[in-house]
């Protein structure tokens, strides 16, 4: 279907067809998809962007592999059918949020994690739904999203939750500080899109990686949680403070606790509009998938969450 100003076109098969100032987004024919489909188009129409909606072909679950007389060559041909309308469905569903966003789509048949990987190093943001694959579901979160997450080369948004109740969406942006050096990418990320959003942003910085409650229930500890608290807000007034000259416009309210990172960054997620947290955590462990923290958040939050990777040292 075409609307007044609309520009559609399918893309070459070539990854640099895709611009580094665009909004890519892949899609699985899962309710979820539909939920990262319409992010994606209402993030790229306010902000002028076009979108790139893609799809790997899924061979895996056809079913087709092991029937008698039916040929390769015909499996392939069904599931490229069904590819191609997965992508006509999803640009529809683009097109009611944003009828003249300009819109290209790509299918490949290589697998949809290396591949997402790939296109991220030229897009200005890659959007995933919260679940792995349409035929599995969602009550699971398969290994794409985390994969994508974990090595994608621009910010990775992985669609959880409700869409806002009325707009505009006044919400803030949340951020999760860890006091790294690892995690002033993902500030950077926050009080751009605080301030594209014209929003909030709420830096919850919290110092001890132990779950939620520890020291409370600790029968001795040889330390006091609240001598900490003054360090800790300098700490966290000195990771933020780079940023309020590049944003003078971005209001920043900041949260400290002693304990739970994930328990306290979920809980703000049920008020935010965007969760924005680092892949990594302290440790930064090269060889990790996600932290723990971030790995559990685009499991369990709330609302959207944006994974940003640290510069590569």
């Amino acid at each position: 279907m075409k609307f007044p100003g609309s520009k559609t076109h399918h893309e070459p098969a070539h990854d640099e067809a895709v611009r580094s100032n665009t909004v890519v987004v892949g899609i699985d024919g899962s309710p979820a998809s539909d939920d990262a489909v319409r992010w994606a188009a209402a993030t790229a129409a306010d902000r002028g962007l076009p979108l790139h909606i893609v799809h790997a072909l899924d061979f895996a679950p056809s079913g087709y592999s092991g029937a008698p007389f039916i040929q390769t060559a015909q499996v392939f041909e069904w599931v490229e059918d069904e590819g191609k309308t997965l992508l006509q469905r999803a640009e529809e569903v683009a097109r009611t949020v944003a009828p003249a966003l300009e819109i290209t789509t790509r299918l490949a048949a290589t697998g949809s994690a290396r591949w997402l990987i790939d296109l991220s190093a030229h897009a200005r943001m890659l959007v995933l739904g919260s679940s792995g694959t349409g035929r599995v579901g969602e009550a699971l979160l398969g290994s794409t999203p985390v994969s994508v997450a974990s090595h994608g080369r621009c910010p990775v948004v992985v669609v959880r939750g409700e869409a806002p109740e009325s707009l505009p969406d006044t919400r803030p942006v949340v951020v999760g500080v860890d006091g790294s050096t690892l995690s002033e990418k993902a500030v950077h990320a926050a009080f751009e899109e605080a301030g594209l959003r014209g929003v909030d942003l709420v830096a919850v910085h919290v110092w001890s990686d132990m779950r939620r409650g520890t020291f409370d229930e600790a029968v001795e500890v040889s330390i006091d949680p609240d001598a900490f608290a003054e360090s800790e807000q300098a700490l966290l007034a000195e990771r933020l403070a780079g940023f309020h000259d590049r944003y003078p416009d971005v209001n920043v309210r900041r949260e400290v606790y002693v304990d739970g990172p994930r328990a306290h960054l979920l809980a703000w997620s049920e008020k935010a509009q965007l969760l924005v947290v680092g892949s990594r955590g302290r440790g930064g462990f090269t060889g990790m998938l996600l932290g723990s923290t971030s790995n559990s958040l685009i499991r369990d939050a709330h609302c959207p969450v944006m994974v940003v990777r640290p510069d590569e040292s």
